[in-house]
Formats: structure tokens, sequence, C-alpha cells
């Protein structure tokens, strides 16, 4: 397919949709069971909501919220309402109502559409508030007291039925140039900023992708969505990349039920971040060691020996070889029937994957192939390709990408890949678009094959394991609210949750009752926090930060690599077995 010549990603679906007809599409558990939903049926539904909502008043440029955890429905909503020249606002489902308020708000979004009552609960209180909001759809029947009127589901397909199919003129009116959908993704300031995505960066992104993987020898793909829909991760190598090479995608139910939708879904492609690696990698050396003796061996001389294959500077001895021939059977080949049987690449991409779990997995006989990007450019803009595989590096940029470093070593990007800017904030836009180049905050090296490695940011913006972008100057904010706490600063890049580093009152204070209040203070704290944001554990500092001891500047910022260094060792040491905010003093 020629990404440069398609127009809008309704017309790749339905393109494609007339194209597979009958064959599976999405498949979801019912009653224990995945069933499919055919390319037909999907579009039909997606043509019913699109008209739907027209006849409800949403028409192009305007802005719907789109609530909802993983399922057939979700890519309904979002294909339907681009149908209709409208602009999906994507939500996570762990956010805060604080959280929907500002996005409904900022985004000054017309209408929502939600999932479950579970996600309505914090939705509808938002939804009261938004001056813009005129109404609100349903999935399933819910049982929240609204403010706002609440149409379901069945009922805007059922007046988009009534209407006469239309869709095709819409859709045919869209241009590359128009916006698909705002991203909200964290900013320094604490406050989400909505990126703008058109057409043309995602349908740019997808060729990029296609461009990487094709080195595989695509056919009938099947992929199994893991992460939220609403990252811009699985949005566009999850969802429009599968679209657009008619693949089949399975929905997991969750991530504690993934080994076992391996095992159904039997994917070809999964696109996952480093925290659902790490996990895997954790739960299969459990395994191991429940099992011990033999298998225990045997797994072990597996690992070993394939961790030494990767190593260019070492060779296999011929008895190593041998050895290495009968674990492929005995070891590797149940280890790749753990995933499906017939996974050929694992895609990790949204945050930094640690060297020892991408080469534990390649040791282990699957492919691993890590890439780098940002919401801002739509969002992949490097990967490792099948035949080209530099482990710790990300990877060369996809076709579309342009990446150089600035003097200071940042990467900056460049192509049709890229965001027309944040929502109504022109000068965060011009910041980070500085002479048509995107400043990503990120710091790396580019070899001379062209590959790149992310070294440092240079921004404040935390990104943990699980690719979420966390603003720790909220996150501090919110806990220095509480009484007992004087100063806080949060820590958790690259890692599975928060920890932090606390000031009590009265410093220096770090008796049992102060600990206690201090595990009060933080529980409090993460009532006020989304998911992703909540402080597991904390150490209590031993005095305050300052400018006179060099951790706090001039301008009473607190400097996080000065404290970093200082009590390093204590905050990384907070990632233990415990999970409730249980304190530490450094020693």
């Amino acid at each position: 397919m020629n990404y440069q010549l398609c127009e809008n990603l309704a017309s790749l679906f339905f393109d494609q949709a007339v194209a597979s007809g009958e064959k599976p599409f999405l498949w979801s558990k019912k009653d224990g069971v995945y069933r499919s939903w055919t390319w037909r049926h999907v579009a039909e539904t997606v043509s019913e909501l699109s008209r739907g909502l027209r006849i409800a008043g949403i028409g192009p440029g305007d802005r719907v919220a789109l609530v909802s955890e993983n399922r057939p429905e979700w890519v309904i909503a979002d294909i339907a309402i681009m149908a209709a020249g409208a602009v999906t606002v994507p939500a996570y489902v762990t956010n805060t109502s604080d959280d929907h308020y500002h996005i409904l708000s900022h985004s000054g979004a017309k209408a929502a559409i939600v999932s479950s009552s579970a996600l309505a609960e914090r939705l509808m209180p938002a939804a009261a508030r938004a001056d813009a909001l005129q109404f609100v759809v349903s999935m399933s029947p819910i049982s929240v007291d609204a403010e706002v009127p609440v149409k379901t589901w069945d009922e805007v397909c059922r007046q988009g039925r009534e209407k006469p199919d239309d869709v095709a003129e819409t859709v045919a009116k869209l241009g590359r140039q128009d916006l698909a959908c705002l991203i909200y993704t964290s900013g320094t300031g604490g406050r989400p900023k909505g990126v703008m995505l058109s057409h043309r960066a995602i349908l740019c992104n997808v060729g990029g992708a296609h461009g990487v993987l094709a080195e595989l020898g695509l056919g009938d793909e099947v992929f199994l969505s893991i992460l939220p829909l609403s990252h811009a991760y699985e949005h566009t190598a999850g969802l429009f990349f599968p679209i657009a090479i008619g693949a089949q995608i399975y929905f997991a139910e969750g991530v504690d039920t993934v080994a076992a939708n391996l095992l159904e879904a039997r994917p070809t492609i999964m696109c996952c971040v480093p925290r659902l690696y790490e996990t895997m990698r954790q739960r299969i050396l459990a395994g191991v060691r429940r099992a011990g003796g033999g298998r225990a061996k045997l797994f072990y001389a597996a690992l070993d020996l394939g961790l030494q294959k990767i190593d260019s500077t070492k060779r296999l001895a011929l008895h190593e070889r041998i050895v290495d021939f009968a674990v492929e059977r005995l070891v590797r080949d149940k280890v790749r029937a753990r995933f499906g049987g017939r996974l050929r690449a694992m895609v990790s991409g949204g945050a930094a994957l640690n060297y020892d779990v991408g080469a534990f997995f390649v040791a282990l006989g699957l492919r691993v192939l890590q890439g780098y990007g940002q919401t801002e450019a739509a969002p992949v803009v490097t990967c490792n390709r099948a035949e080209r595989v530099k482990l710790r590096s990300v990877g060369q940029p996809i076709a579309g990408a342009e990446i150089k470093l600035a003097d200071d070593g940042e990467i900056l990007v460049r192509g049709e890949l890229l965001m027309d800017g944040y929502w109504n904030d022109t000068e965060a836009t011009a910041a980070a678009l500085d002479g048509g180049w995107l400043h990503t905050g990120d710091v790396g090296v580019i070899d001379d094959d062209g590959f790149l490695t992310i070294t440092d940011r240079k921004k404040d913006i935390i990104v943990n394991s699980g690719g979420d972008n966390i603003a720790p100057q909220r996150v501090e904010g919110i806990l220095a609210l509480e009484p007992e706490i004087a100063q806080a600063m949060v820590y958790g890049d690259g890692r599975a949750h928060m920890v932090a580093l606390l000031v009590a009152e009265g410093a220096g204070d770090s008796s049992e009752e102060m600990r206690e209040k201090l595990a009060a203070a933080v529980e409090r704290a993460n009532a006020k926090l989304s998911i992703i944001e909540k402080v597991k554990r904390f150490a209590i500092a031993d005095e305050p930060f300052s400018v006179a001891n060099g951790e706090m500047t001039p301008t009473l910022k607190v400097r996080r690599h000065a404290v970093i260094a200082r009590y390093g060792d204590v905050l990384r040491g907070l990632y233990g077995s415990r999970t409730s905010p249980s304190p530490e003093t450094p020693r």
C-alpha cells in the first residue's frame, strides 16, 4: 500500500473492510470464550454509529472523548468519530474525575463515549462541570446519576441505521491534514497537554512501521492487544498498523491474563512496553525456580548459551554447540510455545527496555525489536529491524522520520509524522517544534550505522516501565499539601511504580511516630492521585533540600540529579517486595 496516497484513517479502514469482508478482525472474550467480529460487521457498525453521532449533532472538527477499556466498541467508536469528520480524544481508564474534567474542558469536547458504570462514576461528575459537553453515549447501561443527557450505544446506532448511508461521502471529504485525534500527555507543569495528531502523521507512522516489519514477510498476522488503546503507541502500532495490513486483533482480558491469552490468540506480532516484558521474565524465572532439578539446569543452560551467542566476542565451543542444539528443542521450543508458538516479533516501545530483559528473551529464542518514540511523533521514531538488531539501541529511523542531535545531544525529529502542535498552547508548541524539528527532551548518541541509543533525559518527566508519562511536580505538589510533609521528591523513571524521598515537618525527626504520620499522609495523597502516580514506598531525608547543600536551585527548584546522587542507593533500595507506603530512613 502507498500510504502517501491514502487520504485518511477512516478510508484506510473501510478499504480494508471491503477487501477482507467476512474474515475475522476483532476478537474479544464473551462467556469465557474468544469470539470474532468480522470486518464487514465492524464496518457496518462503524457506519451506523458515525451516522448516529452526526444526527446527535457531532460534525467536522468536534471533539469526542472516549473512555473505555480495550474492546471492539473502542475501535468502532474511534473510527466512527473520525468518519463523522470529528476528533477522537482518548482518555485513560485510570484517570481521576479531575483528570477527566481537565481533558473535557480543555479540549472543548462536545460529547463523550463511556463503556461502563464503573468508568462513568469518574466521568459523569466531570461531564457535569464541562461547559461544552452536550451528551454522553454509554456502551452498556449505567446506573450513575447524570446531570447531562445520556444516550445508549444501541439508540445512537439505531438512529444511524434510519439515516441513508452517506458515510462514504463524508469520509471522502477528510484530508490528510485534518485532525484525527487529540492525545493528552503530561507536560512539565503537571497538566496534560493535548497532542494534535493529523491523519497524515499517523498514516506516515503506519507506513514507517510497515517498512520495519515487512522484513518478516507479512502475511496473515495476528496481534494481541495489551496496552490501552488510549496510548499513542497502541493506537498506531496496535490498531491502525494491523488495520493497514488486514490483521486480526485479539484483546487481552488484562495484564494478569496475558499468559493464558497468548495461548488462546497465538499472536504473530506483539507490541508491549518494557514493564510487561519485565513481568513475563519474572514469571518465567519464578516458574523455573519452583520446578528446580534437571528442568532448571536445562533452562539455565539454554539461557547462558543464548547469552553467549548474543555476545559477538564469544563463540561456542564444539561441546557447547551440541548442548545448545539439544536445549533448542528441550527448552526454547517450549518457551516459544508459551507465547503461542508462532510469535515472530516482540516489539518494545514506550520506555527504555533494560538490556538484560531484552537479552533474556533473545537468548531463549524470541525476536525482540526495541524502538523509540513520543506521542508528539505519532509516536514511533526509530526501531530495530529483524535483520539489523543492536539490542542496546532503539534502532534506526523509520521511513518518513529524520533525526539529528542538537549541540547538547538532544534528539531532534522531523517529518510528516510530527504533531501539528499542542491544543490551545501556542507557546509550548513553538518551543517543541522550534525550527520545524521536534525537540524531544531526550539525549542520545547515533553510531556510524545510524542506530540511536538513548543516554539521558533533559526534562523532568518520569516515564515508568509501562510507558506512562508522569509529571513529578504534580505528584510532589500533592504530597507537599499534607501537613506532615515539608518537601518531596518522587522517583521512578523506568520503574514499575513511584517511590518518594520526603522531608518531614520538623526535619531530622525520624521517630517511629513521625514515620507513621508520614505513611498516613502518603495514603491521603495517594487518594488524590491516579494509579500510575501513587507512591508505593518512601524514605525520609536526613535534612531539608536547600540551596546551601546544593539540592535546590536559587529559584528553589529541586536539583533532582543532586538528590539522586546523594540518596540514589536508598531510593533504589525501596523497590522491594512490599507495596504499602512503608517508610525507610537513610543510613
